[in-house]
């Protein structure tokens, strides 16, 4: 992607994620407050997820899930730690709203392949790694194309087909098209286990039979 193309990128995510901070910002404070007062603090989920060039940056997102018991594995299946609280959010993406503060800083873009965990990066072929290539997103073609009923293997090439086909008029047609989506809550499937997706090695290299993957990729 050329500098100037990144320029114009860039300019359209400080736009978009700027005035809607403004116009959802009801709707922010209606979720912090929710979160707040079902789950106590930290409202807010920090993670640790890689960005543009493989730089790691820290996601943002509304907090969905209790703290885990002092005898449950961190990576159990989260449908088992969820609240009913955090179930409405990802059902209807609110969760994801604070990453337009990561949009507004730089680390994301409103659309782009979705940041997955460090620990992705040692499965990946070198075509996959190209999803690396521009920034991470809020929403991305994976996401409009059927979101957790991919496979992992899936959810990439659609990235790295992102990647080599990206334009302006291309990220209009995938906010289009996630906005009746996120309406209609399609594609979120909540305490979806590794072993569900995980079609390139992700378990077997971490050797971590409870991993869980994150509920967006």
């Amino acid at each position: 992607m050329t500098r100037r193309r990144l320029f114009i990128k860039r300019v359209t995510d400080l736009v978009g994620s700027g005035s809607s901070l403004v116009i959802l910002s009801p709707i922010l404070a209606g979720c912090a407050i929710a979160v707040r007062a079902t789950s106590g603090s930290p409202v807010i989920f920090r993670q640790i997820r890689i960005g543009r060039n493989e730089k790691p940056f820290e996601i943002l997102k509304f907090r969905t899930m209790r703290a885990p018991l002092p005898a449950q594995a961190m990576y159990d299946s989260d449908a088992e730690r969820v609240t009913s609280v955090g179930r409405f959010l990802r059902a209807t993406s609110l969760d994801e709203l604070p990453e337009l503060w990561n949009v507004w800083r730089g680390e994301m873009s409103l659309v782009g392949p979705r940041p997955l965990l460090p620990e992705y990066l040692s499965v990946y072929t070198d075509v996959q790694r190209r999803r690396h290539d521009v920034k991470p997103g809020i929403t991305g073609m994976a996401q409009i194309a059927g979101r957790q009923s991919l496979t992992l293997s899936q959810r990439l090439a659609l990235d790295v087909q992102y990647v080599e086909t990206w334009s302006l008029v291309l990220d209009l047609r995938i906010l289009l098209r996630t906005l009746p989506l996120v309406w209609r809550r399609q594609g979120v499937l909540t305490g979806q286990a590794i072993a569900d997706v995980d079609d390139i090695g992700v378990q077997a290299t971490l050797g971590a039979d409870t991993f869980v993957p994150p509920n967006d990729p």
